[in-house]
């Protein structure tokens, strides 16, 4: 009777420390989280029944798989990576002054009567700013295009 009632105790602890040895889900969540926003910062993980699902925004497609590896920690049966690779941002356009073609532009403003329009060639395209006389927007703006060889402005003018 006592060898039955050991054996059934010691069968019973190894059963509650098999139990209690296994990482849940959310202690993986944690960990593969963790790993993860270390290669992308902005990486979420969801973790059920073991499998790891990511989800975020990388830089590069080489952090996306480097935050994908890593949370592939102790436990993760697989991962599933959903991250997104960030657009890369174009570079700032530089404002070069074209003397010349805002020479060109005032010239043809100033010869149909819209002395009042300036122009501002550090944009692009070219900015015409100013008031004119009610009617005459049109006008002004067509005249600061031929004058820009037929290349768009950005129109600032008010009528008044």
């Amino acid at each position: 009777m006592k060898f039955k009632f050991i054996t059934i105790l010691c069968l019973a602890f190894a059963l509650f420390l098999s139990a209690c040895g296994g990482k849940n889900d959310a202690d993986l969540q944690k960990a593969a989280e963790t790993a993860a926003k270390a290669k992308a910062p902005t990486a979420t993980v969801a973790v059920k029944d073991g499998v790891a699902t990511l989800t975020g925004e990388a830089a590069t497609e080489q952090a996306k798989t480097d935050a994908g590896t890593a949370a592939k920690v102790e436990g993760v049966k697989s991962v599933t990576n959903n991250m997104t690779v960030k657009a890369p941002t174009p570079p700032p356009m530089t404002a070069t002054t074209d003397p010349g073609l805002k020479t060109a532009i005032e010239s043809a403003l100033k010869g149909k009567g819209f002395a009042d329009v300036t122009v501002d060639t550090t944009t692009t395209p070219a900015t015409i700013r100013g008031t004119v006389a009610k009617g005459k927007l049109a006008e002004v703006v067509q005249t600061a295009q031929a004058a820009n060889g037929g290349k768009p402005v950005k129109n600032e003018v008010t009528e008044k």
